[in-house]
């Protein structure tokens, strides 16, 4: 039988020593109240300061802070027509399913005759379109998105999924899949006042929207120039002041006027918004100058109030 050489007293005295000193090591860590303060300070979200935020006095809002995991609502957050708000999730539908590079064109889309008859339908935002031309996808988005155009939010929907009422099947997918609960498309432009939403479910979509760098671009241009149709202007007029950046307008006589907004508060944070339900019944164009002013009202008073960092909750 073999047996192991024995091993010298002073190796197993060095082996025992380290062995000591990995356990004391260790041992050794922060005290609780240390490592509490390191992860606060790694981790903690930057908030809005809640209190005397200059909510609009009628309707509905909703707040947040781009990853602050904090939402602010105002208002009874009940299904109410949304008017074109409903564009955005068009968009956004569109751009999943044809997605665009920043730069990108996209495919030419062919007008077809509705398109070209819908424009000057009373009673709706559409712009002038010739049939048989091809726009791009980008032009069509640009058209979609600043004046608001219904005829090509239908139109879209028709080259996207076949028909409009496909397409409504997909923006109603799209916003159970983003937890929108409490909203419901029924046509792709919003005209139709069965199309309803919350101010907290709009900024669900907001959120993604913006992660969409073709998207944010064009909500953020206050005018442009579309061959074949010459130049259209952004319909949200407080983009350019008190930090706007997007997002969309929406305004008819059942829905009032409906703002879904982006403001920069700084150079880093991203400010959210909602404004719906603004003299409803009575003009549209009554109604959109109220949410444009509740809306500059509520982003000043957000950007001027102090962020705060604390924990989500």
């Amino acid at each position: 039988m073999l047996s192991l050489p024995s091993v010298p007293r002073r190796v197993r005295t060095a082996v025992g020593a380290l062995l000591l000193l990995a356990a004391l090591t260790a041992l050794v860590v922060l005290p609780r109240s240390d490592r509490g303060t390191a992860a606060r300070q790694d981790g903690a979200p930057t908030r809005i300061t809640d209190g005397d935020i200059p909510w609009p006095g009628e309707g509905q809002a909703a707040v947040t802070l781009e990853g602050s995991g904090q939402v602010l609502t105002h208002g009874a957050q009940r299904p109410v027509p949304i008017a074109s708000l409903a564009k955005v999730m068009t968009a956004y539908v569109v751009l999943t399913g044809h997605p665009l590079r920043p730069g990108e064109e996209g495919p030419r889309i062919e007008v077809d005759r509705q398109a070209a008859h819908e424009a000057g339908v009373g009673g709706e935002s559409t712009v002038v379109v010739t049939p048989g031309d091809r726009r791009t996808e980008r032009e069509l988005l640009h058209l979609l998105l600043l004046p608001s155009a219904n005829n090509i939010a239908r139109l879209l929907a028709r080259w996207d999924a076949g028909s409009e009422e496909a397409f409504v099947r997909k923006m109603q997918r799209a916003a159970h899949d983003l937890g929108m609960r409490d909203t419901t498309y029924t046509d792709a432009g919003g005209i139709e006042p069965t199309t309803t939403s919350t101010a907290a479910d709009q900024l669900k979509l907001a959120r993604e929207a913006m992660r969409l760098p073709v998207l944010r671009d064009i909500v953020s241009t206050r005018e442009a120039t579309v061959p074949g149709v010459g130049r259209v202007a952004n319909s949200n007029t407080l983009l350019g002041t008190s930090g706007v950046v997007g997002l969309k307008t929406g305004s008819t006589t059942p829905a009032g006027g409906n703002l879904l907004w982006a403001a920069k508060t700084d150079g880093t944070h991203l400010l959210l918004g909602a404004v719906l339900h603004q003299r409803a019944h009575t003009t549209p164009a009554e109604g959109l100058t109220a949410a444009l002013e509740a809306s500059r009202a509520l982003i000043d008073g957000l950007r001027a109030r102090p962020l705060s960092t604390g924990s989500e909750g």
